[in-house]
């Protein structure tokens, strides 16, 4: 009866045990889950190469990288951005072949990125960046000419710009996948100057974060002599109204100091910006290219953008060999790499 009782027992236990191991262990998808969790907004990807036998989770910005072994209960090393951690790794399944990830992992991995995730959200950050390719539609914009096949064939500014626009959003957003990045216009359409402005306003923004607008355009001349690059913030004098909905919780008297405050502030940044920009266009073209340097007009979406804003123009359609640059493939991806070191710099300096 006794040897029964420890027979019982001892089936209990494997019974128990067997349990255990299938309940504090995630499928791929459960685990996916779980980081997602932790911010519907950032994606979460899993990357994994059979003949390394590693895997790599990311949760926006941050990784975690690991090794699989061949059997449940081996300890190895999880790497998440810096930080090295030793738990129960990641094992292929003896039965059906497939990746479980066990518990005690599953927890170091959603907890740093957790603990990752709440420092981002606690600091000053870019939450989205508009990209206003200028014109489009019935509006051309600036218009040139370059020969072609003994014929002058019409360059437009809105082409130009919305080609380099598509390639700087994609390139961003392959950066920057926890960041919004929108465009007030995507195709060949027409957009009002106040839409551009409303579609900016009218974002919304958690404390700590902060809207960027570029809008980009090409110039003309009458000069066909005038080339070159050049950026634009607005005025230091000009004053717009930057507290919108929030003006009546605060006496006029306050309302004006602290829209004052922020006026600075929006200009100082939207000449960091344009500085940066044009480091952006000197690192690409050295001397090759001309630089207009950074200059002050109060245009209207500029004016008109609660938000650090510049106006990018890309260089003259009116020059022909402005005109080339900004219509071979290969110019319009220097074009494209100038912003987006300038905007890329800019994000670094402000979010440090």
């Amino acid at each position: 009866m006794k040897r029964f009782i420890k027979h019982k027992y001892f089936v209990l236990f494997y019974i128990f045990f067997f349990i255990s191991s299938v309940l504090f262990s995630l499928t791929l998808d459960e685990t996916i889950s779980a980081i997602q969790a932790i911010s519907p907004n950032k994606p979460t990807q899993f990357r994994w190469n059979p003949l390394f036998r590693n895997g790599v989770f990311t949760f926006g910005n941050h990784y975690g990288s690991f090794n699989v072994g061949n059997q449940e209960g081996e300890s190895g090393y999880l790497l998440i951005n810096n930080e090295i951690f030793n738990v129960p790794i990641p094992y292929n399944n003896g039965d059906t072949g497939v990746i479980v990830f066990p518990d005690e992992f599953v927890s170091a991995i959603k907890n740093t990125f957790t603990r990752l995730h709440e420092a981002e959200a606690s600091r000053f950050r870019i939450s989205t960046i508009i990209i206003d390719p200028g014109h489009g539609g019935r509006d051309s914009g600036a218009v040139g000419y370059l020969p072609e096949n003994g014929r002058n064939k019409p360059v437009y500014e809105k082409d130009i710009v919305l080609n380099v626009a598509l390639a700087l959003r994609n390139r961003l957003s392959q950066t920057y996948r926890d960041k919004q990045i929108l465009m007030t216009r995507d195709t060949d359409i027409f957009k009002t100057l106040d839409y551009r402005a409303d579609m900016a306003n009218a974002i919304t923004v958690n404390e700590n974060e902060a809207v960027i607008f570029i809008s980009i355009h090409a110039n003309w001349g009458s000069s066909p002599n005038a080339r070159g690059y050049e950026v634009w913030h607005i005025t230091t004098g000009h004053r717009r109204d930057l507290l919108a909905d929030s003006r009546q919780n605060y006496s006029s008297d306050i309302s004006a100091i602290l829209n004052a405050m922020l006026e600075e502030e929006y200009t100082k940044e939207s000449i960091l910006l344009a500085d940066e920009i044009l480091n952006g266009f000197k690192q690409t073209f050295g001397d090759s290219f001309p630089s207009r340097g950074r200059k002050a007009n109060d245009w209207f979406v500029v004016r008109n953008s609660r938000m650090p804003a510049v106006l990018v123009e890309l260089g003259f359609v009116s020059n022909r060999q402005d005109a080339i640059l900004m219509t071979d493939e290969n110019g319009l991806q220097r074009l494209t790499s100038s912003l987006y070191n300038g905007i890329v710099n800019f994000i670094g300096i402000v979010e440090r």
